[in-house]
């Protein structure tokens, strides 16, 4: 029974020290002087937080390889998605600081001669409607392909190939100056986020925290899912799918879950990660993510 604790020790540590991250770095930023050989620079602090929204996507992706064994090559395209629904917010908070003033379109939109606002715009000017679908739209979009794939039963490296060439397919359709994405250029120019300015130090020592805790409150739900009466089905599953349906247990219904899960939190880590960079592009979604700096 042991091996089924919901916290063992491992896990009591890694969330020790994410905790104590989450608090010491942003001090350290804010309060120590720049000359103190604990002050962490304004450059690091949102680098560290880039590296703890990948954290997340790692922890997203393990949950669906290391503990369901679906190699999704896709997890991209929901980091992706969920950066892009932070994104469009953060660009409808621009208005008219914008470099062509126009309270409502944003400045590509202008240059591209957009003469209203898409509809798939609508309500991100909100910001609990963004947060909802960087959590709604990687799962919505895991489950539509989740429910087609595993009912067909694809498995193995053909899911992988199917994975990636949704990922690619994604990249390519944004792209398109005439989805109303950004294009190749995506969403840049970030102003403020809730009414601080993105690039503030104390804005960005914030998005350092909720970073972090969003990283441990993931893992606490992923923690909590691979410690389950379910987690225990998702490994049997791992290691003898074919048993486990022969033994009564709806298999596609749990591999949808876990995905689907997967899939949120890699969108809720995306969400993070944008402000922090104060972009998002097209290049989220590469099969391959690759850092911009």
């Amino acid at each position: 029974m042991s091996r089924y604790r919901f916290l063992d020790g491992a896990g009591l540590i890694f969330l020790g020290v994410v905790l104590a991250m989450a608090i010491l770095i942003p001090a350290s930023n804010l309060l120590l002087p720049p000359n103190s050989a604990l002050h962490v620079s304004d450059y690091l602090v949102p680098l560290l937080g880039k590296y703890l929204a990948f954290a997340m996507l790692a922890l997203a992706l393990d949950l669906v390889w290391g503990y369901c064994g679906i190699l999704s090559l896709g997890h991209g395209a929901f980091f992706a998605l969920g950066g892009y629904a932070m994104g469009m917010h953060l660009m409808r908070q621009i208005g008219p600081r914008g470099v062509y003033g126009n309270p409502v379109l944003p400045d590509f939109m202008v240059f591209l001669n957009y003469k209203e606002l898409p509809w798939f715009w609508l309500g991100f000017d909100q910001f609990w409607f963004a947060a909802l679908m960087a959590m709604a739209a990687p799962g919505l979009l895991a489950f539509g392909f989740g429910w087609l794939a595993f009912r067909s039963r694809v498995t193995g490296v053909y899911l992988s190939i199917i994975t990636q060439a949704l990922t690619f397919a994604l990249m390519l359709a944004f792209f398109r100056n005439d989805m109303g994405f950004g294009g190749n250029n995506g969403l840049t120019d970030f102003k403020d986020i809730l009414g601080f300015p993105v690039q503030a130090q104390g804005t960005r020592a914030t998005l350092f925290a909720l970073t972090a805790l969003a990283l441990a409150g993931s893992y606490l739900i992923c923690r909590w899912v691979v410690t389950s009466k379910l987690g225990k089905v998702v490994v049997a599953v791992r290691d003898a799918e074919s048993r486990t349906r022969f033994m009564g247990y709806r298999v596609e219904q749990y591999k949808l879950l876990v995905f689907t899960l997967s899939a949120m939190i890699a969108g809720v880590a995306g969400a993070l990660y944008v402000p922090q960079v104060a972009s998002s592009t097209r290049r989220n979604l590469r099969p391959r993510t690759r850092s911009r700096r």
